[in-house]
């Protein structure tokens, strides 16, 4: 991979990160969980809101850490390389998630 290539995907990682550290907060759906007012239609959604709000917040939070790991990779020199089988990660799989650690064959092998 080249020099423009790697900048690339670390513009593409950084615009990611960016996006997600400032799409949205748990902190303003969580304060009134706990309170007990209004109706209980309201109160189920209000609490249902609450748990898929916190589930979202769990997954960015896992994408997040891909990110700063494959920003991490490019300093070091290792990404775009599988991490199974060292073997080059296609740029189609690249772009499409820019974070990925496995190739096409071995990311299918690992989660059948």
């Amino acid at each position: 991979m080249n020099k423009g290539d790697l900048l690339r995907y670390k513009i593409l990682l950084l615009a990611n990160e960016q996006e997600l550290s400032t799409s949205g907060s748990l902190a303003g759906s969580t304060a009134t969980a706990g309170e007990r007012w209004g109706y209980p239609a309201d109160m189920v959604a209000s609490e249902t809101d609450t748990g898929m709000q916190i589930r979202l917040n769990e997954t960015d939070g896992k994408v997040l850490q891909a990110i700063e790991d494959a920003l991490a990779r490019i300093r070091q020199g290792r990404f775009g390389i599988c991490e199974e089988c060292g073997q080059p990660i296609s740029k189609a799989r690249l772009e499409a998630v820019p974070w990925a650690r496995h190739c096409n064959e071995c990311k299918e092998r690992q989660d059948s």
